[in-house]
């Protein structure tokens, strides 16, 4: 297997993706929404990921995707090489905003993670890492994360988990939220999962993530040191939703020891 060709490919991919992302604004945005309200998608989100099944179907048939809006392939296992895809991570920041959304990609060889690449669109930050050889962002190598106390990390976190809720105790929770520095929610778990490798926050988690959320940030993430699992410590599952944090080394075990009780 070429990596180095497929990780050209891929890139050159995504900005090409972009691109038609930022021109979308000047034409008609259908906006639906899934099984809840705040659940939202676009003709812009399905139109990019056909965009990339087209093209990756056509260069490397033998590869499976496993894309958000379902045009890719019925994924029940992880053997071979998947891509696993967002084309839009945050599509209510995308409708509302025009900003803080990103192109999400991992690239897996039989559960391994292979590439990944975030790319926030509206700012042009690619991030991106190859395994085994160093996380980027844009040019410049990121580097390995230092471990950082409760009490100087800034803690990328939804309000809503805060408050009473049937998934996490939010005791607990806010008891963490007063013990940190600070919070932040950007809306795009591809995100936080960017700023959490390039050290602007120091960990995020959230109870709901799917695969495409995260598998090209954990590539990233575990470049430059951080701990990435699920809320009961365990590798995230990447066949369907699960729990999830990342974190810098020694701030994941205080979190998850000290403020994490799941129903």
């Amino acid at each position: 297997m070429n990596w180095g060709a497929i990780d050209r490919y891929a890139k050159s991919l995504i900005k090409e993706a972009g691109h038609k992302i930022r021109i979308s604004f000047f034409s008609t945005i259908d906006v639906d929404s899934k099984a809840e309200a705040n659940d939202l998608v676009t003709n812009i989100d399905r139109e990019i990921e056909r965009f990339f099944i087209s093209r990756i179907k056509r260069d490397f048939p033998e590869h499976r995707i496993f894309g958000e809006e379902g045009f890719g392939d019925e994924i029940e296992s992880l053997d071979g090489v998947i891509w696993m895809l967002d084309p839009i991570d945050g599509t209510m920041n995308f409708v509302h905003q025009k900003r803080n959304f990103a192109i999400s990609l991992g690239i897996y060889a039989d559960g391994i993670g292979m590439l990944g690449y975030i790319y926030d669109v509206m700012n042009d930050d690619f991030y991106h890492a190859f395994k085994d050889e160093g996380a980027y962002f844009n040019d410049e190598r990121l580097p390995v994360l230092q471990e950082t106390p409760l009490a100087e990390a800034v803690i990328g976190v939804n309000a809503s988990w805060v408050a009473p809720n049937r998934r996490i105790e939010n005791g607990p929770i806010a008891d963490m939220v007063r013990h940190c520095r600070g919070t932040r929610s950007y809306g795009s778990a591809a995100i936080e999962l960017a700023y959490v490798s390039s050290g602007r926050i120091d960990a995020y988690l959230s109870l709901r993530l799917s695969p495409w959320d995260i598998a090209g940030g954990m590539v990233i993430a575990q470049e430059v040191g951080a701990v990435t699992t699920n809320l009961k410590g365990e590798q995230p599952h990447l066949l369907g939703q699960d729990t999830f944090i990342v974190a810098r080394p020694g701030l994941h075990d205080e979190i998850l020891r000290n403020y994490i009780k799941l129903k």
